[in-house]
């Protein structure tokens, strides 16, 4: 949970809390890890919670949940930093009633009229800090870390099947229309890839193989059965395999076409807002969290390219 402690000396809280001279009173803000946003035109970041009820929220004025999704093509960060003002303020309201809805307590055209506020304190000082990191996955079985072939720590530059993609993200990473996960390149899933299969023996494991059998012909033309883009399902002899795994099969049917590369992407925004003051509260950084991950587009983003073989 995340806890924003106060101590308050000498101070009474507007009938909330009645005290005397030297009194210390300590006003406990206990809100969840996670933040939820509305808002079309303006966006507005906000936490509740109930017993007592209470919300903080910050209104960014002119921005949009697709625009803070927009990341860098080579960093996937986004960042923006907002002047809290009159325009863009942090507000702590508390309110009467026993608990708060689950939505439309902002960005509502309408107030809700059931809806009491008892305080409503705000803070035009002080900046907010938004970022969002974008975590992409080919789900291959190899860990991206691993993927950096040319070991220089750069994911960007290793391409094996030059299509565009880095291996990283590229479900088909030599581009022969077997899936990297379904060429064995982690075999007892221990996160060591020197026993990955490599049926040939020539010391390039399959998933890095544009022909894996070592018969001459790359494995995404050996399709002799059903050109589907799925060299798996080619089988002469039944015995051995798949035509692509087996030596003594060395029919060609050019691949025409390339499967397409399904990736995951995982956006993680979160907020920082400091050297605010909101009267009551007065704090250099506060961590207001991450925002809830149903509220972001989950739907996964289909990648496509051509690779290219000397």
């Amino acid at each position: 949970m995340r806890k924003l402690f106060l101590v308050l000396i000498s101070i009474c809280l507007l009938n909330v809390f009645s005290c005397d001279d030297g009194d210390v009173i300590t006003v406990e803000l206990d809100f969840g890890e996670t933040f939820k946003a509305c808002g079309t035109t303006d966006l507005v970041f906000y936490k509740t919670k109930d017993d007592p009820s209470e919300s903080l929220s910050l209104k960014v004025a002119g921005l949009t949940l697709n625009e803070i999704l927009e990341v860098d093509e080579v960093t996937k960060i986004y960042e923006k930093e907002v002047d809290l003002s009159s325009t863009n303020p942090f507000n702590y309201r508390t309110y009467s009633n026993t608990s708060l809805p689950n939505s439309g307590l902002f960005c509502s055209d309408v107030p809700l009229s059931d809806i009491t506020i008892i305080q409503d304190i705000e803070s035009t000082s002080g900046n907010a800090l938004i970022k969002t990191t974008l975590m992409e996955d080919d789900n291959d079985g190899i860990p991206a870390e691993l993927e950096d072939i040319n070991s220089n720590g750069n994911l960007e530059d290793d391409d094996t099947d030059n299509d565009g993609i880095p291996n990283y993200i590229d479900a088909d990473d030599d581009g022969d229309n077997i899936l990297t996960k379904d060429e064995a390149p982690d075999p007892n899933d221990d996160g060591d890839l020197s026993d990955a299969q490599d049926t040939d023996g020539n010391g390039t494991p399959d998933y890095l193989d544009k022909d894996d059998d070592g018969d001459g012909v790359d494995t995404r033309d050996e399709e002799n059965d059903s050109q589907d883009k799925n060299p798996a399902n080619d089988i002469t002899n039944s015995d051995v395999g798949a035509d692509y795994l087996n030596p003594d099969v060395a029919s060609t049917v050019t691949a025409t076409e390339y499967r397409d590369h399904n990736i995951s992407q995982t956006y993680t925004v979160t907020l920082t807002i400091s050297n605010f003051d909101l009267t009551l509260i007065s704090l250099d950084v506060f961590d207001f969290g991450i925002l809830d991950s149903s509220l972001i587009p989950s739907d996964k983003k289909t990648r496509k390219g051509t690779p290219v073989f000397n």
